[in-house]
Order: structure tokens, then C-alpha cells, then sequence
């Protein structure tokens, strides 16, 4: 190459090395003017990478790695799941100023597992998840009036006094056998068969094997997305289904919506019969969602994916994280042989000598064992993260949140955080009764489930999206936990202590079993 030719490629390099420099100063200038212009304020932010955004500094354990986040970076802080920017929450005083002061303007949520979405075959008929409109408020409205309140709720206690009464026979049984059992799976089926009579009793009274079928087949669909590791979740390949999970998703979602529709049908065939038999208590859910899509009048028009979707969610809600809050309940007491025993006296003394199983009407008479409850979901809270999504453009601790922004409400850092709890690792009930005479804890006796009022206990979130399904699982953690302290002593093999931590990856399911032995004191069948 001649001499000319290389002082061209030379200048040309320049030229353009140069150039690009100057892009990049001028579209840094553009942007810093346009942000001073605007005075738009955002909250501070950990150093990201290109293209993962800050899935660096997270782990699988997302609640704990975004509270550790937190000390350094604040109560309201911007974290970038890969490409998309989400704020969280992780103190009570942001968390009321959104779930409570600006509660309209954050009523809308979204789906945390985003990268799941493209693998869901009811993607877009979510209610559980769905934006703050006509179709969220139709169903709240069918859910407060018909479904989920007091008196909607005792029209199904004979249920779960029957199934309560099944799942003590099997433990007696067991007892008796001296085998262990896995309590978490006696939990998850006892829920399940609830839900499953709750919502199409009609045809479990004709075909008995229905709810471990339906069981099994939303067991496999929560399987499968338990199997999708966090990066495939959040992380830049969560387009690409590489291993086939998402293909084994879509499947056993579909072999669901086969059998739901199947049901559905005959909801139809027998639906004059069973809406003019006159008999309410007959009821089921399904027959009340199948009038409001038979309704030609209604506001909004229900359609059958819509009901389906619906009925996976109240599975998901009603079932496995009812069955959790009671296996941690039941893991915390046996951690704690105190705490244990305390709740065993507390029975003993309202009952006395007429000793009889513990029914739902009498847990307003047990205030330790509410306590117990509290301070279980504390420590180990159903939804530990809550999503919400911004409507309109707000302001918030100073920073300005632009409409469409994602947040995270980290509800495990504001229920563990050491400005507000003392020892706030450690399993005390006691802080939530007003006579206790401890006074290494702080108390709370006026917290409720509800967080309407005290934003530093949110088990069940807070607003117009808190948890439709909070009456449902209280009342029936609290009778169960009751009924399994009343009758059962319960050791573990060779004394050892059960964690109680979750599993890593997306799944948040326990790390083992809850196998323990059950050994009978008070045997209610004979009662």
C-alpha cells in the first residue's frame, strides 16, 4: 500500500473516532439539558451493566438481596430487571404514601415474572394482575358481594369443618401407625380439596376424585414454572424457551384448560336445575360466574377463558399459599417448643374439662393464637413482594414517578426492618398482645391484618389491590393451627430444627418437606 494510502485510512479513522465522540457528548448534553429542563428526579440507583441491567447484585433470594440493596441505597430506589426499570419499596412510610395517600394512582398492577408471559396461554386474562379498569372493578364488586365476604364465606363452613375432620383422621392414622407424615402435602391437599368444593361442589358430589385431579393438573402447571431459574425469568435470554420449560408450560396449561372446559359444559347441560333449585347454600362458585356469563345484561361480558384464568388464580391464592402460612405457622411453633406449649395452655383454658375440637367461632376467645398467626406471616409473608404499577404522573418522597413505572413494595424488608421491630429475625408473638410483660420486644397490639392503618405490618398488602382472599386463608390458618397444637404433640427425627426458608430460584417453595411425626393427644373422631 502506498504511502498516501495509509495517511487515508489514518484521516478516515480519525474522522470517524472523532465523530462518535462527538454523538455521544452531544446526546449526553441533550439528555442532561432535557433532565435539568424537565427537573426530573429519580431515585438513586446502584451502577448497572449493559443489556442484564443489575441482575448482577441480585440473587435468588430477591426479597433479601433488594433489602441489602436498600440499606445503601434507600426506602425508594431504581433497580433494572435486565432492560426493564422497576422502583422498590422497602420502608412503611413510602409504602403508605403509595399503598394508602396515592393508592388511586398506583391501583394498577402487573406481573413480576414478565419473562413467563409469552408462556402463558390465558396471558391478558389475569384479574389477580390486572390494570386498574373496568374488568378488575367488575369482578372485585362479584368477589365482595358473592364470593369472598362473611356471609358469602359461612355459607361454606360445613366444608371446612368435613375437611378439617379428614385431615385430622389421616394424622390419627398416621399416629397410630407411628409412620412420619409430610405436613406441608397433608396441608396443600386439605386446602386443595376446599377450594375444589368451594368453588364446583355440585360435581365433586358426583365424581369425588375430581379435586385430586384438578390438584394435580395446576400442581404440574406451578411445577413447570417452578422450574424456570431466575435468569430465565429477568435475564436478556428470557425470549428464547432454550431448555423447552416453556413448551412444558403451555402443555399442562392446556391439559387444564381441557378438563376446566369439560366442567364448564357441564355446568350448562344442568344449568336451569341448578339455578332454580332455590337452595343457596347450593351455590357453588362456579354456578355463580357461569350466571354473570350467562348475564346478557350485565356491565361487563365474562367470556370462558376469563372464568378459567380465574379459577387457576383462586388456586394459586386459595390453595398453595394458605397450605404455606400453615406449614410455617406449624414450623415456627415446633422451632419454638415455648411458644408452642403457650398456645396449647391457651386452648386448654377455654375449653377446660369440655374438651371438644376447636371450631373457627372460637379463635376470637384465643388471642395467642392470633398472634402466632401474625407473627408467622410476618416473618414468612405470602407475597413478600407486591407489585403495583403507576397511572399517572406522581410524586413520591420527592422523586418523580412517570406513568407505566413498575414498583416492588418489598414487603419481607418493611416486616424485618430494625427502625421498627425489635429483633426483628426473631419469632416473639408476644409483640402483638397488649399484656405482655416482655419487655426485650416492642409491642403492637393494635396491628391487624388488614394494613389500612399501621403500613409496617402488610401480610395481605394494603388498598384497593390487597388480597381478595385474606378472610378466606385467616380463617382457615387460624382454625387449623389451632386444631393441629390442640390434638398433636409433634416430634422431628432426631430433634433436629426445620428451616424454614424458602427455595432458591423463582419457585419460592419450601427447601424440604415439613416431615415430621405426629403423636395423637386428643383424638377429635372420638370426641
Amino acid at each position: 500500500m502506498a504511502p498516501s494510502d495509509h495517511s487515508f485510512a489514518y484521516y478516515c479513522c480519525l474522522c470517524i473516532t472523532w465523530s462518535t465522540i462527538i454523538i455521544i457528548v452531544v446526546h449526553l448534553f441533550i439528555k442532561t439539558c432535557t433532565s435539568f429542563c424537565n427537573k426530573t428526579r429519580h431515585p438513586p440507583s446502584p451502577l448497572g451493566l449493559p443489556i442484564i441491567g443489575h441482575l448482577h447484585l441480585l440473587s435468588s433470594d430477591l426479597p433479601n438481596s433488594l433489602k441489602t440493596l436498600a440499606s445503601r441505597y434507600g426506602p425508594l430506589m431504581k433497580i433494572r430487571f435486565g432492560s426493564t426499570p422497576i422502583y422498590v419499596v422497602s420502608d412503611a412510610k413510602t409504602a403508605k404514601e403509595i399503598l394508602k395517600i396515592h393508592d388511586v394512582d398506583f391501583a394498577s398492577k402487573y406481573t413480576l415474572g414478565f419473562g413467563l408471559s409469552k408462556f402463558d396461554i390465558y396471558d391478558g386474562y389475569t384479574f389477580f394482575n390486572a390494570p386498574y379498569g373496568t374488568y378488575w372493578r367488575f369482578m372485585k364488586k362479584l368477589c365482595m358481594t358473592k364470593l369472598f365476604r362473611g356471609p358469602q364465606l359461612d355459607r361454606f363452613v360445613h366444608i371446612r369443618e368435613q375437611e378439617t375432620l379428614k385431615l385430622l383422621k389421616s394424622l390419627v392414622d398416621k399416629s397410630r401407625e407411628g409412620k412420619p407424615c409430610d405436613l406441608g402435602e397433608e396441608l396443600s391437599v386439605f386446602s386443595s380439596n376446599i377450594i375444589c368444593r368451594m368453588v364446583i361442589g355440585n360435581i365433586c358430589v358426583e365424581d369425588p376424585n375430581l379435586p385430586i385431579e384438578i390438584r394435580k393438573l395446576v400442581g404440574d402447571i406451578m411445577e413447570n414454572a417452578a422450574k424456570f431459574s431466575f435468569n430465565e425469568v429477568f435475564g436478556p435470554l428470557n425470549r428464547f424457551d432454550l431448555l423447552g420449560k416453556g413448551k412444558r408450560l403451555v402443555s399442562a396449561t392446556r391439559k387444564y384448560d381441557k378438563l376446566l372446559e369439560q366442567l364448564m359444559k357441564k355446568y350448562e347441560d344442568n344449568f336451569d336445575k341448578l339455578i332454580n333449585s332455590g337452595d343457596e347454600e347450593q351455590k357453588d362458585v362456579m354456578i355463580i360466574l357461569m350466571e354473570a356469563y350467562k348475564d346478557t345484561n350485565a356491565e361487563l361480558k365474562l367470556t370462558r377463558t376469563h372464568i378459567k384464568k380465574f379459577f387457576l388464580e383462586i388456586f394459586f391464592a386459595g390453595v398453595e399459599t394458605t397450605a404455606t402460612a400453615m406449614q410455617s405457622a406449624i414450623t415456627e411453633l415446633i422451632n419454638n417448643p415455648k411458644a408452642f406449649m403457650k398456645l396449647r395452655e391457651e386452648i386448654h383454658s377455654v375449653f377446660g374439662s369440655n374438651y371438644r375440637l376447636l371450631k373457627e367461632s372460637d379463635v376470637p376467645k384465643l388471642p395467642f393464637l392470633q398472634a402466632v398467626v401474625k407473627e408467622t406471616l410476618r416473618l414468612n409473608p405470602i407475597a413478600t413482594l407486591r407489585a403495583r404499577q403507576c397511572d399517572v404522573d406522581t410524586r413520591i418522597n420527592g422523586y418523580d414517578i412517570k406513568a407505566g413505572t413498575r414498583i416492588l413494595i418489598n414487603a419481607y424488608a418493611i416486616m424485618r426492618d430494625s427502625d421498627s421491630w425489635e429483633k426483628p429475625d426473631d419469632f416473639f408473638p408476644e409483640r402483638f398482645l397488649a399484656d405482655s410483660m416482655d419487655t426485650n420486644f416492642d409491642h403492637h397490639p393494635t396491628m391487624d391484618f388488614k394494613g389500612d392503618h399501621d403500613f409496617h405490618f402488610l401480610p395481605f398488602g394494603s388498598g384497593r389491590r390487597a388480597c381478595i382472599a385474606a378472610s378466606h386463608g385467616l380463617i382457615v390458618t387460624h382454625a387449623t393451627i389451632g386444631a393441629l397444637v390442640q390434638c398433636f404433640d409433634w416430634e422431628v427425627k432426631d430433634d433436629a430444627k426445620i428451616d424454614n426458608e424458602m427455595a432458591t430460584g423463582y419457585s419460592g417453595s419450601r427447601v424440604l418437606p415439613l416431615a415430621c411425626y405426629p403423636i395423637t393427644r386428643f383424638d377429635p373422631t372420638n370426641a
